[in-house]
């Protein structure tokens, strides 16, 4: 797996997440900002980058591709509504690398279609992060969707949490993606560097 893609990956809502994160050692992670005006989300954008580039991080902005594109960034993430609106052959222009989201398989072979750089499935466990019809994908569809995708990274998200990360792992996932377990810490700074040890101890394991 590309140095570029790391198997942390926290997903924050605001660039003074960056600030307090990327110095722990969070080198994969991504911007996903909705409901704001344009303006506000570009500067957002751009405080993250800045932010990424100083830090040697790299950054993935959740469904703005457009705005992804314009800013020079390296990585976008699309979810399934997201693709409806698209231009992906513009982001791939552009020399963008693409995530994609998938629940079941016909999600999963639109997504194999694109040439994704990682595939995300979620909700592994149960999440408060968002409502949605797939309520725990659980740890076997873990392993079957790694068996159909080979090569190509997988990201695990829905329900993360330090404890669990070396069951996902083992259940044959190359990422985790982690909202909630950090974002509602009552110490964030603290469970990050948890992720951070535990991932890195992980990979050093595997490898």
């Amino acid at each position: 797996m590309a140095r570029m893609i790391d198997r942390f990956y926290p997903i924050f809502d605001s660039a003074d997440w960056f600030a307090r994160m990327l110095p722990l050692g969070v080198k994969f992670a991504q911007l996903r900002v909705k409901d704001r005006p344009e303006e506000e989300i570009r500067a957002e954008i751009r405080e993250s980058l800045d932010l990424c580039a100083e830090h040697g991080a790299t950054l993935v902005i959740n469904d703005h591709w457009q705005m992804a594109i314009e800013e020079e960034a390296e990585f976008v993430h699309l979810g399934q509504e997201d693709l409806d609106e698209a231009d992906v052959g513009a982001i791939r222009d552009a020399g963008l690398k693409l995530g994609i989201s998938s629940h079941d398989h016909i999600e999963l072979d639109r997504a194999l279609a694109l040439e994704p750089d990682y595939i995300a499935l979620g909700p592994v466990y149960p999440t408060i992060l968002k409502k949605m019809r797939w309520h725990q994908q659980g740890l076997e569809r873990v392993t079957e969707w790694k068996e159909a995708i080979g090569d190509i990274p997988l990201c695990a998200i829905g329900g993360m949490r330090v404890e669990r990360q070396h069951l996902v792992f083992g259940a044959g996932a190359d990422i985790i993606s982690v909202v909630t377990d950090i974002t509602l810490n009552k110490d964030p700074e603290a469970r990050v560097r948890e992720w951070v040890a535990a991932t890195t101890t992980f990979a050093t394991e595997d490898y």
